[in-house]
């Protein structure tokens, strides 16, 4: 099985082109939020009727996966608390987004929209601690932002997510995909790779142009290739 991980888009509708051209390429398409920019010149519910329009036209090419960011939400709730409606709303219709669990290819992909306070926070731990695979089968998880450590190196802090760091090491999933810090692996202190005991953490990182950084898992070989603008690297994950 192959499958092929991106984030933090930005709409960057080059980028959605290119997955068009490749998706049929790949078993499975993982996209890892902010596909919407909250800074651009369109507004966000248009931003997100385009990008609906992409992922319809990805879903007959291949399975499609995609998790929110804190870019993507176009609704408060009750709270405050910022929500992905427009992703949620996909749910059934052929793509796997917020929320969803999904078995392939022998292994559990848990889709976690971004949390944005305490009470989406405890949504995503209670999805967490349902979602749980039985032992042996190994679990992916899809969501936004990065756990501490290189993944999240801005240039001059650290600044992951010390909640997800607690729930890696509370329930030790094998691969957690992540984005949300855009030069990380580009910076000399950053890495796109980060393992945490079983755990392997991963962030491809934004780049600017037509070809989005991409994380390309071979399943079967247990073996995973970051491309991006400096080149390409592989990595065993048996190592």
């Amino acid at each position: 099985m192959k499958l092929l991980f991106v984030a933090d888009l930005h709409y960057a509708l080059k980028q959605f082109d290119w997955l068009a051209a490749h998706a049929a390429t790949c078993d499975a398409l993982v996209i890892g939020g902010d596909l919407l920019d909250l800074a651009g010149a369109l507004e966000i519910d248009v931003q997100a009727v385009v990008v609906e329009k992409y992922l319809h036209r990805l879903r007959p090419l291949t399975r499609v996966i995609v998790s929110s960011g804190n870019h993507d939400g176009d609704h408060r709730d009750a709270t405050g608390e910022s929500r992905a409606r427009w992703i949620g709303g996909m749910k059934g219709e052929g793509l796997h987004v917020d929320g969803d669990s999904i078995d392939v290819a022998g292994m559990r992909i848990t889709v976690c929209p971004w949390w944005d306070g305490p009470v989406s926070r405890a949504e995503v731990e209670q999805q967490l601690v349902a979602a749980a695979p039985p032992p042996g089968i190994p679990w992916v998880w899809v969501y936004h932002a990065p756990p501490e450590g290189p993944l999240s190196w801005t240039g001059k802090e650290f600044a992951g997510d010390a909640t997800l760091t607690g729930w890696i090491a509370r329930f030790a999933p094998r691969i957690v995909l992540s984005g949300h810090i855009h030069n990380a692996p580009f910076y000399p202190q950053g890495s796109w790779v980060h393992r945490f005991g079983p755990t392997w953490a991963f962030n491809p990182g934004r780049q600017i142009g037509g070809i989005p950084a991409v994380l390309e898992f071979d399943i079967e070989r247990q073996e995973v290739t970051w491309h991006s603008q400096d080149g390409s690297e592989r990595l065993s994950l048996l190592a």
